[in-house]
C-alpha cells in the first residue's frame, strides 16, 4: 500500500545575435520611413541590413549594451568599423564582467576617448590600467574590499584628468590615506571624491587634497573609522561635504573648524552621533549652508523641539522628524501645492541652467538614494511611519532621477526596505502597498526595459522582492512583467539573469501566473539559464531551480519542463553542484516534476534519466536538513513506480533513508514526514519491506508514530502497515513496542487515515501469520513470547474493534439489516467511508490477505477486513477499478457472499460485506456499460 508526498510549494530570481548576411521579412510596399528604401527586398526577397545608413545604424548601436554592439560589430566589415566609433565608447560598465589583462588590452582600441568607468572588485581594478583611458574623467568602482593602496595608485597615475572617483558603498578595507595622497598628487582637476569604509583619513591626506585639488568641491568619506576634523576644516574649496556612517568623530573639533568652511552648501551626518547641540551652535548659523541631512541620528530626534523655524531659518533640514519633500520646497518658490512633486519640476526645468540650484539637488539626489539604502539595509525599528509617509516616495522619485548610480541604489532601496524578514522571505504589506499607490510597478518595469544592465539587474531585483506579496505580483503580470522578465533571464549578463530568475520564482507561486511564464518562454529561459551557468553562478542556479520546482507543481508546466531538457538539467544540479541551496530547489523541482502520478509520464522520466536515483539517495546524506527533506520528498513520489523503486534500492536507498529516519527524531515535522514517506513507498516491495526491517527501520518508524504531528505520525503509520504484511518484521514491530503506538494511534489521532492504517496494521500483525516466527527459540523462550503476544493480540484486537464500531451507525446498520434495498447501504457507506483511503492503491496479495481475513475465526478481524474491502471498492475511489478487479480475479465473491450470510459474524462485518459485494456489481455495470 502506498501514498505519494504531492506537489511541494514554495511560499516565500535578450539577447538575439544579429545573424550575417541577409534576414527575410515582410515589408510593407509604402514605407514611411526615411530609411526604408534602403531596406527593401532585393531579388531573392531578402533585405540586405548593411546597406543602412551609417547614422542610422550609430544610432542602433547607441540602443544596445556593450557586448551586443560587440557582437553586431562583428557582422560585416563596415559594422564593425562603426561599431569602434568613439562616441559609443565615451562610457563603459564593467561590473557585471570578469576582465583579466588580455580582456581590458583587446577593449583598449576602442576606448581613447572613453571617459566614464565602471568596475567591480579588486581584480577588474588590477587591470583597468591596460585599457590605457588616459581621458577617463569619472571613475566608480564597488566590491572594493580587496583593493589595496598599490593598485589605487598606479590607477590613478595613468589617469590624471580624473574629476571624480568613487569608491562604494562597501567598505575599502584595504585603502588607507597613503592612496588619498597619491590620488591628491596625481590628479589635480579632481572635483568629486567619495570614498567607503577607510580606516583612518589623516590629516596629511586631506591637507595634500586641499593642496593639490584646488577644484575639489565635493567630498564624502562615508563609513570611515576616523577622520581628522580639524584637516577637513582647512578644503576651503569644499561646497558639499558628506561624513555619515563615520564613527569617532570629535564634534566640539567639528563645530570649531567646518563652521569656518566658506563655500559649504551641503553637510551630510546622517548616521552618527552628532548632538542637538552641535547642529544648532554650529550648523545652523552659517549663512551659505542650505542642506543638512541627518538621517538616522538617534540623540537628534530624541527631542526635535529644538528645531525651530527661528534657528533653521533658510536651511533644510532632512531627518526622519521633517517632511523631506517639504523642506526641499524653499528651494522652489512655486511648489506650495506641488512639493511631492519637485523632483519632477526641477527636472523639466534644468534646462533653465541654474547651476546653482542643479548642483545642490543632484547632491541632494545621490545623498538620499545612499542613505535610504543604508538605513533600509539596517532595517531599524520605529521607520513603518516614515517609510508609508515619505520613505517610498522618496525612492521612488530617484528612480527618475538622470544620475544612472542614484537611479540604481533607489531600486536597490525599493527591494530591500519592503523585506522584513530576509530569511523567510516576507514582505510588508503596507509598504509594497505605498510602493503601487505611488505608481512603482510601471517605474520598475521601465527601468527593467532600459539597456543599460546596472539598471535591469536593480530594478528587476526590486520587481522579484515586491513580488512576494500577491497584489503586487499581480499588478506586475498584468502589466507585462512576466514577458519583461522572461526576456531578462535570457540575458547574457549573469546578475541581470540572476535577478529575473528570483522574479519569476516569486511570481510562480501563483497557480494563475505560471501558464503566462510559461507563454512568454519563461520555463525554456530558466533551463537555458542552468547549462549557462553551470559553475561559479550559484545564485542563479538556485534561482532557476526554485522557479522550475514551482513551476513544475504545475501538470501542463511539469510536462514543458520535461520537453525542454529540465528534467537533465535539474539531475545535473543535484549531482554535480555542492551548494545548499542548489541543492534543496533541484531536488525539490524532482519532487514536483514526479508528483503527478498517472497524469504524465514525469515521474518514471525522472528515475530513468542516468543518475537521478543515486544524486538524490546521496543528497540524503547532506547535512543539510532542507536538502535531506527535499530528496526524501523527491525519493517518496518517485517510489510510486516500480522500476524507480528498485532502482532506489540498488542505489543504497533502503540504508540511507533508515538512518535518515534514525537520524531526525529531533528534527522539522516536513523532514519527519518524508522520511517516513519515502520508506512508505519503498517498503511497497516486499524485497524492500524485508530489507528496511533488516537495516533497522522499524524502531524509528515506531518512534515517529509516537510524534504529535498528525501527518509524521500518519506517514509513519502507512510505512509500519505495509512492514507489518511480513512476518518477521510484524514481530520486530512487537518486539520494538510497537504495539502500544498503534494502538494510541488507532484509538486517539485525530487523522482517520492515521486510526485506520494503525488498525489494519495490527490486523496484520495478529492474523496468525507471525505465529510461527514468534515461537523460534528455547521452549522456555517461546511460552514468554506466547504469553507476551497473546496479551498483545488481546489490546489489539480489541482496539480494532473499536475502531470500527465507530463507523457504525447504529440506527443505518438496524436499517440495513432489516431491509435490502440500496437506501440503508447508502446511509451505512456515508458514515463508514473515509474519503482519503481511496487514495490507497493494494497489491494483489494484500487484497488477498483481507479475503483470507474474512474466514478468520476472529470476528474482530473479519469486520475489520470487511471494513478495509469497503474503502478500497467504494464507486469514485482513484484506484476502486484495480481493486475490483484483483476481487473478482481471486475468488473474493463467493468468500464475501458466505461472510454476509454466516450467522455468527458480527452484524458489523456482514453489512460491510453486503456493500463490497454491491460495489462490485457497481463496476461490473460501469465495466459492461
Amino acid at each position: 500500500m502506498f501514498g505519494s508526498l504531492g506537489i511541494s510549494e514554495m511560499n516565500r530570481r535578450v539577447r538575439r545575435k544579429c545573424a550575417k548576411g541577409a534576414q527575410k521579412l515582410d515589408l510593407s510596399t509604402n514605407p514611411e520611413t526615411e530609411d526604408a528604401d534602403y531596406l527593401k527586398l532585393n531579388e531573392d526577397g531578402f533585405v540586405d541590413w548593411t546597406r543602412l545608413p551609417d547614422d542610422t545604424v550609430l544610432q542602433l548601436f547607441t540602443h544596445l549594451n556593450y557586448r551586443d554592439r560587440a557582437n553586431l560589430s562583428s557582422t560585416c566589415k563596415s559594422w564593425r568599423s562603426l561599431g569602434s566609433s568613439s562616441c559609443l565608447w565615451q562610457s563603459l560598465d564593467l561590473r557585471a564582467h570578469k576582465c583579466d589583462w588580455g580582456i581590458m588590452n583587446s577593449l583598449a582600441s576602442r576606448c581613447a576617448n572613453l571617459e566614464k568607468l565602471r568596475f567591480r572588485g579588486a581584480d577588474n581594478a588590477d587591470s583597468l590600467i591596460n585599457l590605457r583611458a588616459k581621458n577617463l574623467i569619472e571613475l566608480s568602482g564597488d566590491y572594493c574590499r580587496k583593493l589595496t593602496d598599490s593598485t589605487l595608485a598606479v590607477i590613478v597615475a595613468r589617469h590624471k584628468l580624473l574629476e571624480s572617483l568613487q569608491l562604494g558603498p562597501d567598505f575599502c578595507e584595504r585603502v588607507s590615506s597613503d592612496a588619498i595622497v597619491a590620488i591628491a598628487f596625481c590628479c589635480p582637476k579632481l572635483r568629486k571624491l567619495r570614498l567607503s569604509g577607510i580606516r583612518d583619513v589623516n590629516g596629511e591626506a586631506i591637507n595634500a587634497l586641499a593642496a593639490h585639488c584646488p577644484d575639489l568641491t565635493d567630498i564624502g568619506f562615508i563609513d570611515c573609522l576616523k577622520i581628522d576634523e580639524v584637516a577637513l576644516g582647512k578644503v576651503n574649496s569644499v561646497r558639499f561635504l558628506s561624513v555619515a556612517g563615520t564613527t569617532n568623530i570629535k564634534w566640539d573639533l567639528v563645530g570649531e573648524n567646518w563652521s569656518k568652511l566658506p563655500n559649504l552648501k551641503g553637510l551630510d551626518v546622517s548616521r552618527t552621533d552628532v548632538s542637538r547641540n552641535i547642529i544648532v551652535r554650529f550648523f545652523l548659523p552659517l549663512k551659505g549652508l542650505k542642506v543638512l541631512c541627518a538621517f538616522n541620528c538617534p540623540s537628534l530626534e530624541e527631542d526635535t523641539t529644538v528645531f525651530t523655524k527661528t534657528n533653521c531659518e533658510g536651511k533644510m533640514l532632512l531627518t526622519f522628524f521633517n517632511d523631506t519633500f517639504k523642506e526641499l520646497s524653499l528651494m522652489f518658490p512655486n511648489a506650495k501645492e506641488r512639493e511631492r512633486e519637485i523632483f519632477m519640476d526641477w527636472r523639466s526645468e534644468s534646462k533653465k541652467k541654474d547651476e546653482n540650484l542643479d548642483e545642490i539637488m543632484s547632491w541632494v539626489e545621490w545623498i538620499l538614494s545612499h542613505s535610504l539604502l543604508r538605513i533600509a539595509e539596517s532595517n531599524p525599528h520605529g521607520l513603518d511611519q516614515f517609510w508609508l509617509t515619505q520613505g517610498a516616495d522618496l525612492l521612488l522619485n530617484l528612480m527618475q532621477s538622470f544620475q544612472e548610480d542614484v537611479q540604481e541604489r533607489a531600486a536597490t532601496g525599493l527591494a530591500t526596505f519592503v523585506v522584513i524578514d530576509d530569511e523567510n522571505a516576507n514582505v510588508d504589506v503596507g509598504r509594497a502597498e505605498a510602493v503601487m499607490k505611488g505608481g512603482g510597478i510601471q517605474l520598475l518595469l521601465g527601468l527593467a526595459r532600459s539597456w543599460k544592465e546596472g539598471l535591469q539587474s536593480e530594478a528587476t531585483k526590486a520587481i522579484a522582492n515586491l513580488s512576494v506579496n500577491p497584489a503586487f505580483a499581480k499588478a506586475v503580470a498584468a502589466g507585462g512583467g512576466i514577458t519583461i522578465l522572461a526576456g531578462l533571464a535570457r540575458s547574457m549578463n549573469r546578475l541581470v539573469a540572476e535577478e529575473a530568475a528570483g522574479g519569476l520564482w516569486n511570481l510562480s507561486v501563483g497557480e494563475e501566473h505560471k501558464g503566462a511564464i510559461a507563454e512568454a518562454g519563461g520555463i525554456k529561459a530558466l533551463v537555458d539559464l542552468i547549462f549557462k551557468w553551470p559553475r561559479g553562478g550559484d545564485g542563479v542556479l538556485e534561482r532557476a531551480a526554485g522557479a522550475l520546482a514551482n513551476l513544475a507543481a504545475d501538470d501542463k508546466c511539469s510536462m514543458e519542463v520535461a520537453t525542454v531538457g529540465g528534467i537533465n538539467a535539474l539531475v545535473t544540479l543535484a549531482r554535480k553542484c555542492k551548494h545548499e541551496g542548489v541543492q534543496e530547489q533541484s531536488a525539490r523541482a524532482l519532487a514536483n516534476l514526479a508528483a503527478h502520478g498517472d497524469s504524465n509520464t514525469n515521474n518514471a522520466a525522472v528515475g530513468q534519466e542516468a543518475g537521478a536515483l543515486e544524486a538524490l539517495v546521496l543528497l540524503i546524506r547532506s547535512q543539510h536538513d532542507t536538502v535531506r527533506q527535499e530528496a526524501a520528498g523527491a525519493l517518496w513520489n518517485l517510489s510510486f513506480d516500480d522500476r524507480n523503486r528498485e532502482g532506489i534500492a540498488l542505489a543504497g536507498g533502503v540504508e540511507a533513508l533508515v538512518a535518515l529516519a534514525h537520524s531526525c527524531s529531533n528534527a522539522s515535522p516536513s523532514l519527519q514526514e518524508r522520511a517516513a514517506g519515502a520508506l512508505w513507498g519503498l517498503s511497497v516491495s516486499e524485497a524492500n519491506s524485508i530489507a528496511i526491517g533488516r537495516e533497522g527501520g522499524v524502531a524509528p518508524l515506531i518512534a515517529l508514530a509516537r510524534s504529535q504531528t498528525e501527518d509524521v505520525h500518519e506517514t509513519a503509520a502507512g510505512a509500519l502497515w505495509n512492514l507489518a504484511f511480513n512476518p518477521g518484521n510484524a514481530l520486530r514491530i512487537v518486539e520494538d513496542g510497537g504495539v502500544p503506538a498503534l494502538i494510541h494511534l488507532c484509538s486517539s489521532s485525530l487523522s482517520k487515515m492515521a486510526r485506520f492504517m494503525a488498525a489494519l496494521a495490527l490486523a496484520y500483525m495478529f492474523d496468525g501469520r507471525m505465529d510461527e516466527y514468534a515461537l523460534v527459540g528455547s521452549s522456555a523462550e517461546g511460552g514468554s513470547k506466547s504469553v507476551g503476544l497473546e496479551r498483545a493480540r488481546r489490546m489489539a484486537l480489541k482496539h480494532i474493534e473499536t475502531f470500527v464500531l465507530t463507523f457504525a451507525d447504529p440506527q443505518a446498520f438496524s436499517a440495513a439489516a432489516l431491509s435490502s434495498a440500496p437506501a440503508p447501504l447508502a446511509q451505512v457507506i456515508e458514515s463508514a467511508r473515509i474519503l482519503e483511503a481511496g487514495h490507497l492503491r493494494c497489491s494483489g496479495a494484500e487484497i488477498g490477505r483481507f479475503v483470507s481475513m474474512l474466514r478468520n475465526q476472529s470476528p474482530v478481524l473479519k469486520a475489520c477486513a470487511a471494513f478495509a474491502l469497503l474503502q478500497f471498492t467504494v464507486p469514485g475511489g482513484r484506484h476502486a477499478p484495480h481493486h475490483v478487479n484483483l476481487l473478482q480475479v481471486s475468488g473474493a465473491p463467493r468468500v464475501l457472499r458466505a461472510a454476509a450470510a454466516a450467522a455468527s459474524a458480527p452484524l458489523e462485518a456482514k453489512i460491510f460485506a453486503r456493500i463490497v459485494l454491491r460495489n462490485l456489481e457497481h463496476h461490473q455495470i460501469d465495466s459492461a456499460a
